[in-house]
Protein backbone atom coordinates (compact mmCIF):
# COMPACT_ATOMS: atom_id res chain seq x y z
CA UNK A 1 0.00 0.00 0.00
CA UNK A 2 1.33 3.15 -0.84
CA UNK A 3 0.41 6.83 1.20
CA UNK A 4 -1.65 9.42 -0.31
CA UNK A 5 -2.75 13.07 0.19
CA UNK A 6 -6.23 13.65 -1.01
CA UNK A 7 -7.55 17.63 -0.86
CA UNK A 8 -11.08 18.03 -2.17
CA UNK A 9 -12.63 21.54 -2.92
CA UNK A 10 -16.73 21.68 -2.33
CA UNK A 11 -18.90 23.94 -3.33
CA UNK A 12 -19.45 27.00 -0.32
CA UNK A 13 -22.76 27.34 -0.85
CA UNK A 14 -23.34 23.32 0.85
CA UNK A 15 -24.01 23.34 4.42
CA UNK A 16 -21.27 21.30 6.45
CA UNK A 17 -24.05 18.05 6.94
CA UNK A 18 -23.72 17.31 3.17
CA UNK A 19 -19.80 17.96 2.89
CA UNK A 20 -19.26 15.85 5.65
CA UNK A 21 -21.55 12.96 4.45
CA UNK A 22 -19.82 13.44 1.00
CA UNK A 23 -16.71 12.86 2.90
CA UNK A 24 -17.57 9.94 4.33
CA UNK A 25 -19.13 8.30 1.25
CA UNK A 26 -15.67 8.94 -0.33
CA UNK A 27 -13.74 7.58 2.65
CA UNK A 28 -15.85 4.12 2.49
CA UNK A 29 -15.05 3.91 -0.63
CA UNK A 30 -11.70 3.52 -0.26
CA UNK A 31 -11.91 1.70 2.71
CA UNK A 32 -13.96 -0.93 1.10
CA UNK A 33 -11.18 -1.12 -1.25
CA UNK A 34 -8.35 -2.02 1.26
CA UNK A 35 -7.69 1.25 2.30
CA UNK A 36 -6.65 2.03 5.40
CA UNK A 37 -7.56 5.94 6.49
CA UNK A 38 -5.56 8.32 8.13
CA UNK A 39 -5.90 11.76 9.05
CA UNK A 40 -8.98 14.12 7.97
CA UNK A 41 -8.60 17.80 8.29
CA UNK A 42 -11.56 20.25 7.52
CA UNK A 43 -10.08 23.33 6.43
CA UNK A 44 -13.34 25.27 5.94
CA UNK A 45 -14.09 27.96 3.22
CA UNK A 46 -11.40 29.83 1.49
CA UNK A 47 -11.52 32.19 -1.04
CA UNK A 48 -10.16 31.27 -4.16
CA UNK A 49 -7.42 33.35 -5.78
CA UNK A 50 -9.77 33.25 -9.28
CA UNK A 51 -13.42 32.46 -10.35
CA UNK A 52 -13.38 28.75 -10.68
CA UNK A 53 -16.64 27.10 -11.99
CA UNK A 54 -18.20 30.53 -11.23
CA UNK A 55 -17.67 31.01 -7.57
CA UNK A 56 -15.01 33.10 -5.56
CA UNK A 57 -15.18 30.54 -2.35
CA UNK A 58 -14.76 26.65 -1.88
CA UNK A 59 -14.86 24.46 1.32
CA UNK A 60 -11.51 22.60 1.34
CA UNK A 61 -10.85 19.50 2.89
CA UNK A 62 -7.42 17.03 3.14
CA UNK A 63 -7.48 13.73 4.15
CA UNK A 64 -4.57 11.14 3.84
CA UNK A 65 -5.16 7.64 3.26
CA UNK A 66 -2.32 4.45 2.61
CA UNK A 67 -3.79 2.51 -0.45
CA UNK A 68 -3.58 0.63 -3.54
CA UNK A 69 -3.57 2.48 -6.93
CA UNK A 70 -6.57 0.58 -8.05
CA UNK A 71 -8.46 2.06 -5.08
CA UNK A 72 -7.26 5.89 -5.28
CA UNK A 73 -8.54 5.96 -9.44
CA UNK A 74 -12.08 5.03 -8.38
CA UNK A 75 -11.74 7.62 -5.62
CA UNK A 76 -10.42 10.03 -8.45
CA UNK A 77 -13.35 8.50 -10.80
CA UNK A 78 -16.28 9.64 -8.08
CA UNK A 79 -14.37 12.72 -7.14
CA UNK A 80 -14.78 13.85 -10.86
CA UNK A 81 -18.22 12.59 -11.22
CA UNK A 82 -19.86 14.07 -8.20
CA UNK A 83 -21.45 17.47 -8.50
CA UNK A 84 -20.45 18.69 -4.91
CA UNK A 85 -16.73 19.06 -5.53
CA UNK A 86 -15.29 22.14 -7.67
CA UNK A 87 -12.20 20.71 -8.04
CA UNK A 88 -9.91 18.08 -6.60
CA UNK A 89 -6.12 16.52 -6.33
CA UNK A 90 -4.97 12.94 -5.35
CA UNK A 91 -1.29 13.15 -4.19
CA UNK A 92 1.24 10.16 -4.01
CA UNK A 93 3.06 11.28 -1.39
CA UNK A 94 6.56 10.12 0.94
CA UNK A 95 6.23 7.77 3.73
CA UNK A 96 7.88 10.18 6.13
CA UNK A 97 5.22 12.81 5.60
CA UNK A 98 2.17 10.87 5.85
CA UNK A 99 0.10 11.58 8.89
CA UNK A 100 0.98 14.93 9.38
CA UNK A 101 -1.14 17.64 8.51
CA UNK A 102 -0.08 20.68 9.86
CA UNK A 103 -0.43 19.49 13.46
CA UNK A 104 -2.95 17.27 15.56
CA UNK A 105 -6.22 18.26 13.91
CA UNK A 106 -5.14 22.13 13.47
CA UNK A 107 -5.74 24.31 10.37
CA UNK A 108 -3.27 25.70 7.87
CA UNK A 109 -1.71 28.88 8.99
CA UNK A 110 -3.65 32.05 7.71
CA UNK A 111 -2.65 33.34 4.00
CA UNK A 112 -0.07 35.84 4.61
CA UNK A 113 0.03 39.03 2.32
CA UNK A 114 3.48 39.64 1.44
CA UNK A 115 3.03 43.11 0.37
CA UNK A 116 2.21 43.97 3.61
CA UNK A 117 5.56 43.22 4.68
CA UNK A 118 8.53 46.25 4.67
CA UNK A 119 10.67 46.09 2.26
CA UNK A 120 13.62 45.83 2.84
CA UNK A 121 15.93 48.84 2.97
CA UNK A 122 18.46 49.67 0.32
CA UNK A 123 21.99 49.53 0.56
CA UNK A 124 23.37 52.68 1.32
CA UNK A 125 26.62 54.14 -0.88
CA UNK A 126 29.06 53.62 1.92
CA UNK A 127 28.39 50.00 1.82
CA UNK A 128 29.02 49.68 -1.56
CA UNK A 129 32.18 50.15 -3.13
CA UNK A 130 33.71 50.42 -7.25
CA UNK A 131 32.28 53.01 -9.78
CA UNK A 132 28.54 51.30 -9.50
CA UNK A 133 28.08 52.68 -5.92
CA UNK A 134 29.56 56.16 -6.91
CA UNK A 135 26.67 56.11 -9.84
CA UNK A 136 24.10 55.25 -7.61
CA UNK A 137 25.21 57.90 -5.15
CA UNK A 138 24.69 60.97 -7.45
CA UNK A 139 20.94 59.74 -8.36
CA UNK A 140 18.83 63.42 -8.18
CA UNK A 141 16.49 63.25 -5.19
CA UNK A 142 13.03 62.59 -5.86
CA UNK A 143 11.29 65.94 -6.37
CA UNK A 144 14.13 67.75 -7.35
CA UNK A 145 12.69 68.01 -10.95
CA UNK A 146 9.90 69.84 -9.83
CA UNK A 147 7.10 67.29 -9.83
CA UNK A 148 5.75 64.45 -7.73
CA UNK A 149 5.49 61.83 -9.97
CA UNK A 150 5.69 57.96 -9.31
CA UNK A 151 8.48 57.65 -12.12
CA UNK A 152 10.32 60.42 -9.49
CA UNK A 153 10.61 57.24 -7.08
CA UNK A 154 13.90 55.62 -6.62
CA UNK A 155 15.20 52.58 -8.91
CA UNK A 156 15.36 50.00 -6.10
CA UNK A 157 12.03 50.91 -4.63
CA UNK A 158 10.47 50.48 -7.90
CA UNK A 159 12.65 47.15 -8.82
CA UNK A 160 11.87 46.07 -5.15
CA UNK A 161 8.15 46.41 -6.22
CA UNK A 162 8.78 44.19 -9.34
CA UNK A 163 10.08 41.55 -7.15
CA UNK A 164 7.13 41.17 -4.88
CA UNK A 165 4.56 41.28 -7.78
CA UNK A 166 6.52 38.06 -9.07
CA UNK A 167 6.67 36.41 -6.28
CA UNK A 168 2.70 36.62 -6.02
CA UNK A 169 2.39 35.37 -9.22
Amino acid sequence: MRPYEVMVIFDADLDEETIRSSVTRSTQLIEGKGAQLGPIDFWGKRRFAYELKHRWEGYYVVLQAKAEPAAMDELHRTLSLADEVLRHKILRIPEQVYGKLNGPGAAPPPPSDRRAEPAPEPASADEESGPAAEADATVDEPGASGSDTASDAPAEAQAGDAVVDAADA
